[in-house]
């Protein structure tokens, strides 16, 4: 039974390569459990209920993605999207985690939709690559930035804006667990993120720098300071929908983009292009985001680290289901996971930063008409504290530059629609 409704025979594997696959998975993702509850903890919310939020809005995605889309995908929250709800909007924009977290519902809400009608595909297809590949590299140099000021590393300055920070003993120990991170990932050993936090934290202990807590197992915080605590009415506010779009459209190429590359490593792409069980993945990461919201955390997403189990020679569903299990059984490890400082997840922000800034090498730099509006899109999203106006920058620049160069046919009428939109999101941003 097992075997005929995840055809793991049919797709070429056996359970025990699907545990594996699965356990791989796990390892290499679970450093999220320590930083999205670490992100949000700055907009206010209570870290404790995070941490069992963020690790229940995991394991449904993910169980999603194995039962529905009987896929080896694993989803959580998203790093990029829990920043923007943290620093852009919250933190940037002055709007309540209350109001973020109903933002992150209603566009969750409307991307499914999207999904089911098929509009998801269409709006894909409007944004050219090279933006694609920018709004990614983007979103990287913002995790990057955030990382470097969280570890102490890059700090303010009312002189030149930002400088060199002391390099004390916290910032010692995060540049300790970052070399780890770089080494294990030159080497090829899945987990490094995870082991590069859980040595810093260790040698934070061992400093005194933090107190471990009387027991490291126990029962996990309620949810109840952050669950169903989304304020619906504020998002629908017309000042909210510039973040509606943003979180939409963020979500929209991290999970494409990802969905395609791993589909692609497991052979789930046929001679025609087209993706098996595409539509099914796609609504199961839809459906993941509005249970987070629901649960008390931000975006949650299809994640690239998939590509490990994958790798390991994960094929069906069964991996996925094995990688919620695992981060179930994280739940009673709360007072462990609480005790964790930012500087310790600082390495891992850099890092992911480093890994989503890599595909800017195939943009097309050499043509001017692109390499602006990539630039613009890049570079804005850290210097403005904002994803959303990195974003809106790089839109309005791309279809003035084809408009001005007599390309504007080559504008997809889509792209004409969003880039107004942006026109509108900068208006109320700036006035």
């Amino acid at each position: 039974m097992l075997d005929r409704y995840f055809q793991i025979t049919a797709r070429g594997s056996t359970p025990g390569r699907e545990i594996a696959a699965g356990t791989v998975t796990f390892l290499t993702m679970a450093y999220i459990i320590f930083v999205n509850p670490s992100v949000l903890a700055t907009a206010g919310m209570d870290k404790g209920a995070v941490i069992t939020a963020t690790i229940l809005a995991a394991a449904c995605g993910t169980l999603l993605a194995g039962l529905w889309a009987r896929v080896p995908f694993a989803m959580a929250p998203g790093m990029g999207l829990n920043a923007f709800f943290a620093y852009s909007l919250v933190l940037g924009q002055g709007v309540t985690w209350q109001t973020a977290l109903g933002v992150v519902f209603v566009s969750g809400v409307v991307f499914l939709a999207l999904t089911v009608l098929g509009a998801r595909r269409h709006v894909v297809r409007a944004i050219p690559e090279d933006l694609r590949l920018a709004i990614a590299a983007g979103i990287g140099l913002f995790i990057a930035f955030i990382g470097l000021h969280n570890l102490g590393l890059v700090t303010g300055c009312e002189a030149t804006l930002v400088t060199l920070g002391r390099l004390d003993a916290t910032v010692l120990m995060g540049l300790a667990g970052l070399l780890v991170i770089i080494v294990m990932a030159v080497r090829g050993i899945p987990g490094g993120i995870l082991a590069g936090i859980l040595l810093t934290t260790v040698l934070a202990v061992a400093t005194g720098k933090v107190t471990p807590p009387a027991s490291l197992v126990t029962t996990p915080p309620g949810l109840g300071a952050v669950f169903m605590k989304m304020d619906l009415a504020g998002a629908l506010t017309g000042g909210m929908w510039s973040a509606i779009f943003s979180f939409m459209f963020v979500d929209l190429f991290d999970s494409v983009g990802t969905i395609m590359a791993c589909s692609y490593q497991a052979g789930f792409v046929r001679d025609d292009g087209e993706i098996t069980g595409l539509d099914r993945v796609l609504e199961a990461d839809a459906l993941a985001t509005v249970i987070g919201a629901v649960l008390g955390t931000s975006t949650t997403t299809t994640y690239i680290e998939s590509g490990a189990g994958i790798a390991q020679g994960g094929r069906t569903g069964l991996a996925s289901v094995v990688t919620a299990a695992l981060f179930l059984l994280a739940l009673p490890l709360t007072p462990l996971i609480g005790m964790v400082p930012a500087y310790a997840t600082a390495p891992a922000l850099i890092m992911v930063g480093v890994l989503m800034f890599t595909g800017a090498a195939r943009i097309r730099w050499a043509e001017v008409s692109v390499a602006v509006p990539a630039f613009l899109t890049m570079v804005l999203m850290p210097l403005t504290y904002s994803i959303s106006m990195g974003l809106a920058f790089g839109f309005i620049a791309h279809v003035l530059v084809m408009a001005a160069t007599g390309r504007r046919r080559q504008v997809h009428p889509v792209l004409w629609g969003i880039a107004a939109f942006s026109l509108l999101e900068i208006g109320l941003a700036a006035g």
